[in-house]
């Protein structure tokens, strides 16, 4: 490769100097060997496996409040926000035995948690449905 002498680098040298020669341009594959389709897969079976995530904020409020979910809980839980999919709901409370979710259903997100005892006004706002367990 004839290289013009100038302070400029050509393609080719930056990407030898910063990717090495072990990357070869349209491999498609990760370090651990997994294509972009493998991956895609990979995602999509998570999402469909149904497991909700808990916000940071969510999180806080289950330490915060000390409150622990069985597994028996979590799985409502889950069939609650799947049944308020299944109705287009896209932000629902979910009750579960004396322990009320607001979850974002789209995103399979717990947005925040509370118990019984933090619910004595019984106000829910921003929500646009209500599956009881």
């Amino acid at each position: 490769m004839d290289v013009q002498k100038s302070t400029y680098l050509s393609i080719e040298q930056l990407t030898d100097r910063y990717l090495g020669n072990s990357k070869k341009a349209g491999s498609g594959r990760t370090a651990e060997g997994l294509s972009f389709k493998d991956i895609l897969e990979l995602k999509n079976a998570q999402e469909t496996a149904g497991s909700l995530k808990f916000s940071k904020h969510a999180l806080g409020r289950l330490s915060d409040r000390n409150i622990e979910l069985s597994e028996g809980q979590l799985e409502r839980l889950n069939d609650g926000a799947k049944k308020a999919g299944m109705k287009g709901i896209r932000e629902s409370l979910v009750i579960v035995d004396q322990l009320a979710f607001i979850v974002n259903v789209p995103n399979r997100t717990v947005v925040t948690a509370m118990d019984s005892t933090d619910t004595t006004e019984n106000v829910f706002t921003n929500i646009n449905g209500a599956v009881i367990m």
